[in-house]
């Protein structure tokens, strides 16, 4: 889970573009599936939102989709969200888990350092790991626990680094496995921000989830299109796709019947396009899939190439 300020910033998120106004800022806070990469849902707000207060809308969301039975899933985030009401929240309110870096403070760093090096299992050369209950300052939940990795060799060259979490989970996958997977949201930005999210024209709340929802239905039409056709094109962003496959394809639309047929021209990739998506109404039925579209008034929709 991450948020993104939406501004005229950089991909990364860095600096205001050189010349650029002044401009207000709106965020939005997405819930990235680390498995598929692709997004579960988003809520947005303005500059004075907090993570704290935005968190717990996005899991009730994320909970709603993904309605967890057995076990809890792992939610991976920052260290904004290192805070005591969002991890009691999370604990107590929630059916998820978290694990979230811990700020290195003064305070954390001399704890670190009385730990004993026999509280630490070698799991290969360089890196060991250990785990203790944690109580946070102000919390009225837990028990938490405090996950510590140390890497280095040598005594004098040891760097520690530690991250809470709400369960008694195994810290070595969970550290060393799972959390890098919380960059799959820089990659997801990387390739989709181009579709409308890098900037806000608007405070109007309704006219921000009106301009965020209608890129995620570019944004998820883009991703099928690209697995389906495959290398070099399932590697491109959204803005290459754009420029060296969609710019110069030109169409028309008619209907026949209770179908509306798109026609397109100048396609590269004929072949495979033909294959996935021509007669597709009928490639749907086969999936047990009901091939009318209700907002288009139950009409099917069917693609040609030329």
């Amino acid at each position: 889970m991450h948020n993104r300020i939406k501004t005229a910033k950089t991909a990364n998120g860095s600096q205001k573009e050189r010349g650029s106004q002044p401009s207000k800022m709106a965020q939005t806070f997405f819930c990235i599936d680390t498995d598929t990469e692709q997004p579960l849902c988003f809520t947005t707000g303005t500059s004075a939102r907090t993570v704290t207060k935005a968190t717990p809308e996005l899991l009730k969301l994320t909970a709603n989709i993904l309605d967890p039975i057995a076990g809890k899933p792992l939610i991976l985030a920052d260290n904004e969200h290192y805070t005591c009401e969002l991890i009691d929240w999370v604990s107590s309110q929630s059916p998820f888990d978290i694990l979230v870096p811990m700020k290195k403070k003064k305070l954390l760093k001399k704890q670190l350092l009385n730990i004993s090096a026999d509280s630490f299992k070698q799991r290969w050369a360089g890196y060991a790991t250990t785990k203790i209950p944690y109580e946070m300052h102000k919390s009225f939940g837990g028990p938490y626990y405090e996950f510590i990795q140390r890497n280095g060799e040598k005594s004098d060259e040891y760097e520690y680094s530690s991250f809470l979490c709400t369960s008694d989970r195994n810290e070595m996958e969970d550290m060393a496995l799972n959390f890098p997977d919380r960059w799959h949201i820089e990659q997801f930005f990387n390739n989709y921000q181009a579709l409308g999210w890098k900037r806000t024209g608007t405070m109007n709340l309704n006219i921000q989830y009106g301009r965020m929802t209608m890129p995620l239905f570019a944004q998820a039409a883009i991703h099928m299109m690209r697995q389906r056709l495959g290398p070099p094109i399932n590697t491109w962003d959204a803005e290459h796709i754009a420029k060296d496959f969609l710019k110069g394809i030109e169409g028309d639309i008619r209907t026949k019947d209770n179908t509306i047929i798109v026609t397109f021209y100048n396609a590269s990739n004929l072949e495979s396009l033909k294959a996935h998506y021509e007669n597709l109404p009928a490639k749907l039925q086969a999936e047990g899939i009901a091939p009318n579209v209700p907002w288009l008034y139950d009409f099917k929709i069917d693609f040609r190439f030329k």
